[in-house]
Parts: structure tokens; sequence; C-alpha cells
């Protein structure tokens, strides 16, 4: 017997990723329909309805009423589809009515871990590419979320990271079937030893003693690169961290998202109170890794995003 979009949104909130397909498979049409109808023919609609399943991904578990999760998709895209016609956005969202908010608005991290389906996400993106991988995580756990800040960090034209998006997206979506009866690491524990070395990091530079973590954490060989400005290797990074700590600038860790060999940390910049305009508000740390080692940073202050 066929199941309602009520039953499976039950299941999907359980953790069932196979009913979360379902769901989408069921009401794709109807979401393209919605795009078309904004945005017209072309990558921007398509962009809009792969989004939505992502963030359907993400937020299955505030879906107040299951019955009607038809609307809440289309709604998804709608707003995806007017953000686009406005201009550079944020992380897509759906109408706010559709969601209960928390008394705290959680980083985007912490709200995928609320969400049942949190480690087969987790599991999936650690599926992609390292290129894939990278964009996903920038465009959907980072403040860099635009097209033209993530394809900044990444070094590539903007066409390069809509199209490692879509295929990220497609394969994503595609993989709810397949993928839900997997077993999966446990996310969260992961994710907390990520935060607590990082944090541990940071708390090190503060002291003045930058260079032993670069030491102790990047291969010799390992490159830096700042978008629009220098590249080079170890000495280049230590030398600016020590730079910043004389100018009395200082980092405070705000945000750690990992997936495989990809690293972020987004961080806090705290000007000295004599020279309040010192330094941007924030800075993303890139990492790509090899066995646990720092083999390229990219360092990127980003802009936050027009909502």
């Amino acid at each position: 017997m066929t199941q309602s979009d009520g039953e499976l949104v039950v299941l999907a909130q359980a953790g069932d990723a196979a009913a979360l397909g379902t769901l989408l498979a069921r009401h794709e049409a109807g979401m393209r329909a919605v795009a078309l109808s904004v945005l017209g023919y072309g990558p921007d609609a398509e962009d809009a309805v792969q989004d939505a399943m992502v963030v359907a991904l993400r937020r299955i578990g505030e879906v107040r009423d299951p019955n009607a999760v038809g609307q809440w998709l289309r709604a998804i895209v709608r707003n995806n589809s007017r953000m686009t016609l406005r201009g550079p956005r944020a992380v897509p969202v759906a109408e706010p009515e559709w969601f209960t908010r928390p008394a705290d608005t959680p980083t985007p991290e912490e709200a995928l871990d609320r969400v049942a389906m949190r480690d087969w996400v987790w599991h999936s993106l650690g599926q992609l590419s390292e290129p894939d991988r990278l964009v996903t995580l920038l465009r959907y756990f980072s403040d860099a979320s635009s097209y033209d800040q993530i394809a900044a960090v990444c070094g590539v034209p903007v066409g390069t990271v809509r199209s490692r998006l879509s295929h990220a997206r497609r394969a994503l979506a595609g993989g709810l079937r397949a993928a839900a009866d997997a077993a999966h690491t446990d996310v969260a524990a992961s994710n907390d030893s990520r935060w607590r070395a990082g944090h541990d990091m940071i708390t090190t530079a503060m002291g003045g003693d930058f260079e032993r973590v670069v030491r102790e954490s990047w291969w010799p060989e390992a490159e830096m690169i700042v978008p629009g400005g220098p590249r080079g290797g170890r000495d280049l990074a230590i030398n600016g961290m020590n730079r910043d700590l004389t100018a009395g600038v200082r980092q405070r860790l705000r945000n750690v998202v990992a997936s495989g060999n990809v690293l972020i940390w987004e961080t806090d910049l705290i000007s000295p109170p004599d020279d309040p305009e010192h330094c941007p508000p924030a800075a993303l740390w890139l990492q790509v890794l090899r066995e646990g080692r720092v083999r390229q940073l990219t360092l990127f202050h980003p802009v936050p995003a027009l909502v």
C-alpha cells in the first residue's frame, strides 16, 4: 500500500532516509514547476529545486504539519527563487512560518546535528569528491556561502562552483534510497573531537606559540593561499599570525566543519581597542588535509551575504 505524505514524514523524522527520498521524488515535479514559474527555464531554476532538496535533508525534523510537506517543499523553492532574483543570499531557507524557531539560533552544523538523519547526511558528504564536498561545505556550513565567495576561496570560476554544487546536490538527493540502510560513524563524537582540537590550537596560537601549532600539524611543504593576496608556505602563516598578535588582534573559534580531508574553521577576529577597524570581523580557514595534517590552507575573510 502506498504510504501517505504524513506517514513518510514521520518515518523521515525518525531517520528513515528512504522515506525522505520517496517524498522528494513524489514532489519534485511540483517543486520544479514553482521554480520555473518564478525564474523561467535555466540553471537558476534547477539550482532552486536542488537547494530545496538539501534543505529538506537538514530540516525535515522541523516540519510541523506532516500532511502539508508538499506545500513546505514548494515554499522552500519559492523562497529560494525569489532570493535568486534579489541577488546574493545566505543558506536557503523556507518561509519563516513553516518553522518553529528556537530561542537561540543554532549554527548550520548544530541545526543539522538535531536532525535524526545527521549521520546519513555526513556519511554521504564524505562520499563526494573533494572538489564537490568542498563547495558543498562552504555553501551550506560556512559564512562564505555566496557563489562569488566560494569561487574566491576555491580559486575557480563561478560557473565551476555552480557545476560542482549541482553535481553534489544531485548525488545527495539521488543517494537517499541506496544509503538508507548503511551503517554510519558517530558524527557527533567526531565533530566534538574536531572542535576541541581546533579550540586547543587557536588557544595555543593566541598564547604566542602558533609556530608550534604549524610545525606539529602542517606538512613541511604545506601551501598557504590568501585569495587576491600572497601565496607561500608555513613561514607565511607564522609571520602573519605573529604580526596580528603584535598588533593586538585576537581570534576566537566560532564554528568547525569537517568532512573527510576537508576541515573548515571559522573565527571571529577581534581588533585592538585603540584600532577597532584594524581587521575584518571574521576569518575562514579552509584546510585540506593529508593523513590528518594540513597540506593546504586558504585564508579568507567572508563578506556577510545579503538576505
